[in-house]
């Protein structure tokens, strides 16, 4: 008994008897602290806890490589959310492959290409569903455990300088050290869950071993998860292999940095004038992959990829390279690619400029905010340059963390593809992101209800948030209109919503549309649009 045993050294060394009922208490004392730090999955009102880490719920995550199923916890001081994503008997193994990855909301939710942090969670849940068993933590720790607006600060430095400056390099200008990601919260998890395997650590970073080992957990060897580079991260990829990562590609690779579509001017964060409670933190350019290989490009600048600037009829269609081509506004086209046509023809012509068609993205500006209410960051997402006849086409779109891994089946993803289609088919327009959501009330909430839904205590969201005894909707709409209201240039705006039941059920949402003076000139329902 650790809790009497020191208790008793103490009382000893002061020269105190100990009455029998002391020993009693002890034993409680014991009994209670070895079950608080369990978790027992029969009892639905249990949150066990261990040193800074509670648990909050479990749920059952249907992804392509299988059914993982999700602890997810929450560290009581800096409140960040961290996940256990296990497969298989992880109880009864005397080995488990894992990975410790840090949330990536750019690559993971907005299909940015600027990074390998979705490659690397999805190798890893591929990897761990091969052998079986294995656990992947993934905690919120985004850019290095800076957050997303210190992140974006990175990001716009580095693309200021055209590269000529690392990601780590612009750490420094920006008096932040190099990593500040704290792995305790994994140990506490691993003791909550009653884990007793050695670890089989899939990582490129040194120093995720060393903070294993540093954490009483027994590193048995380490796996590489390296893939090849692209245009767009090759850059950063370098950076992080010149930093001791243990990656091999970005040196060998032939593939040039591709810069942004325009100069990005660095600028010191300043107070947003039409709502003075979110300070704007930094811009920059986000390649986002292409959704469905219909790839955009100017009839000017197709003649990077055509001859003579034409393209025979004879080459468009099912089986082709270009299945399908479509004229759009402002003298540009929708070209949709065949990837695997694509291929074959690379093998026997490397140098076919239709190659670079692999590498096209969609390129948005990222405006990023941090709210000094709320602590979050709020990130907006600005696509083309619109004119004064322009009517943008503009969507508010919520996420879960749950999302960033790949589910089987994902409705909410399905809605931002086609949104980022509806933006960039009509040339204009803006997507602001609520991220961590649970429709406000954050993650937590929507885990319970989650676990709630899964085991029969409720028989929907709504009851669930009743007997959390929160409000169904907490979205702060008209603080996010006012953000959102600041990358219009007019009043006039097409509105992405999910259904006409949306305008309904969300009042905030249509009085906040009101409030703002946005005339509303077309709406586009996705579940109409995406059921066609």
């Amino acid at each position: 008994m650790e809790i009497k045993t020191d208790i008793q050294n103490k009382d000893q060394a002061q020269g105190h008897e100990e009455p029998e009922v002391l020993n009693v208490v002890y034993d409680k004392l014991q009994e209670y602290s070895e079950e608080a730090m369990r978790h027992d999955a029969n009892d639905v009102d249990s949150r066990a806890t261990f040193g800074t880490t509670v648990f909050l719920a479990e749920t059952e995550v249907p992804t392509r490589f299988g059914s993982f199923k999700a602890f997810i916890f929450q560290d009581i001081i800096h409140k960040g959310y961290i996940l256990a994503m296990t497969f298989g008997d992880y109880k009864r193994a005397r080995e488990l492959h894992t990975r410790m990855h840090s949330s990536c909301v750019t690559s993971e939710t907005l299909r940015g290409c600027d990074c390998d942090c979705v490659q690397q969670l999805e190798g890893a849940m591929k990897k761990i569903s091969e052998e079986g068993q294995g656990v992947l933590f993934y905690l919120l720790q985004e850019g290095r455990g800076v957050g997303y607006a210190a992140k974006a600060r990175d990001r716009m430095l580095v693309q200021a300088s055209q590269d000529t400056i690392s990601t780590f390099q612009a750490y420094k200008m920006l008096g932040l050290k190099k990593d500040y990601r704290q792995y305790r919260n994994v140990m506490e998890i691993v003791k909550i869950l009653d884990i007793n395997a050695g670890w089989i650590l899939l990582t490129n970073n040194p120093d995720k071993v060393d903070a294993m080992r540093n954490n009483g957990l027994e590193v048995i060897r380490t796996e590489k998860l390296e893939f090849d580079p692209g245009p767009f991260n090759l850059a950063y990829l370098q950076s992080k292999a010149e930093s001791g990562h243990f990656l091999d590609r970005p040196q060998i690779s032939g593939l040039q940095s591709v810069q942004t579509p325009e100069p990005v001017i660095p600028f010191k964060p300043r107070v947003l004038e039409s709502a003075q409670r979110y300070i704007y933190m930094a811009s920059y350019f986000l390649p986002i992959r292409p959704v469905d290989g219909q790839v955009v490009m100017s009839v000017q600048d197709s003649n990077q990829y055509f001859p003579n600037n034409e393209i025979n009829e004879d080459e468009i269609g099912e089986g082709n390279v270009i299945e399908q081509l479509t004229s759009l506004r402002k003298h540009r086209m929708m070209l949709k690619v065949n990837q695997g046509a694509l291929a074959e023809l690379l093998k026997g012509q490397p140098e076919n400029p239709l190659g670079k068609l692999q590498y096209l993205p969609y390129w948005f500006r990222v405006h990023v905010y941090y709210d000094i209410v709320s602590g979050h960051d709020v990130v907006v997402l600005v696509y083309g340059k619109p004119e004064f006849f322009d009517v943008p086409v503009v969507r508010v779109q919520s996420e879960s963390i749950l999302n960033r891994f790949p589910v089987k089946s994902d409705d909410n993803k399905a809605k931002y593809r086609a949104a980022l289609q509806n933006i960039v088919q009509y040339g204009c327009g803006a997507i602001m992101l609520v991220y961590q959501d649970g429709r406000g009330a954050g993650f937590g909430a929507m885990a319970i209800d989650q676990m709630m839904l899964q085991q029969k205590h409720s028989y929907s969201s709504r009851e669930s948030y009743n007997k959390l005894g929160i409000e169904f909707d907490n979205r702060d709409y008209e603080s996010l209109f006012s953000v959102l209201r600041a990358h219009l240039p007019s009043n006039k705006i097409q509105m992405v919503m999910n259904s006409p039941n949306s305008l309904v059920t969300k009042k905030e949402y249509a009085q906040a549309i009101d409030h703002h003076q946005l005339d509303v000139v077309n709406w586009i329902f996705l579940e109409q649009s995406m059921s066609q």
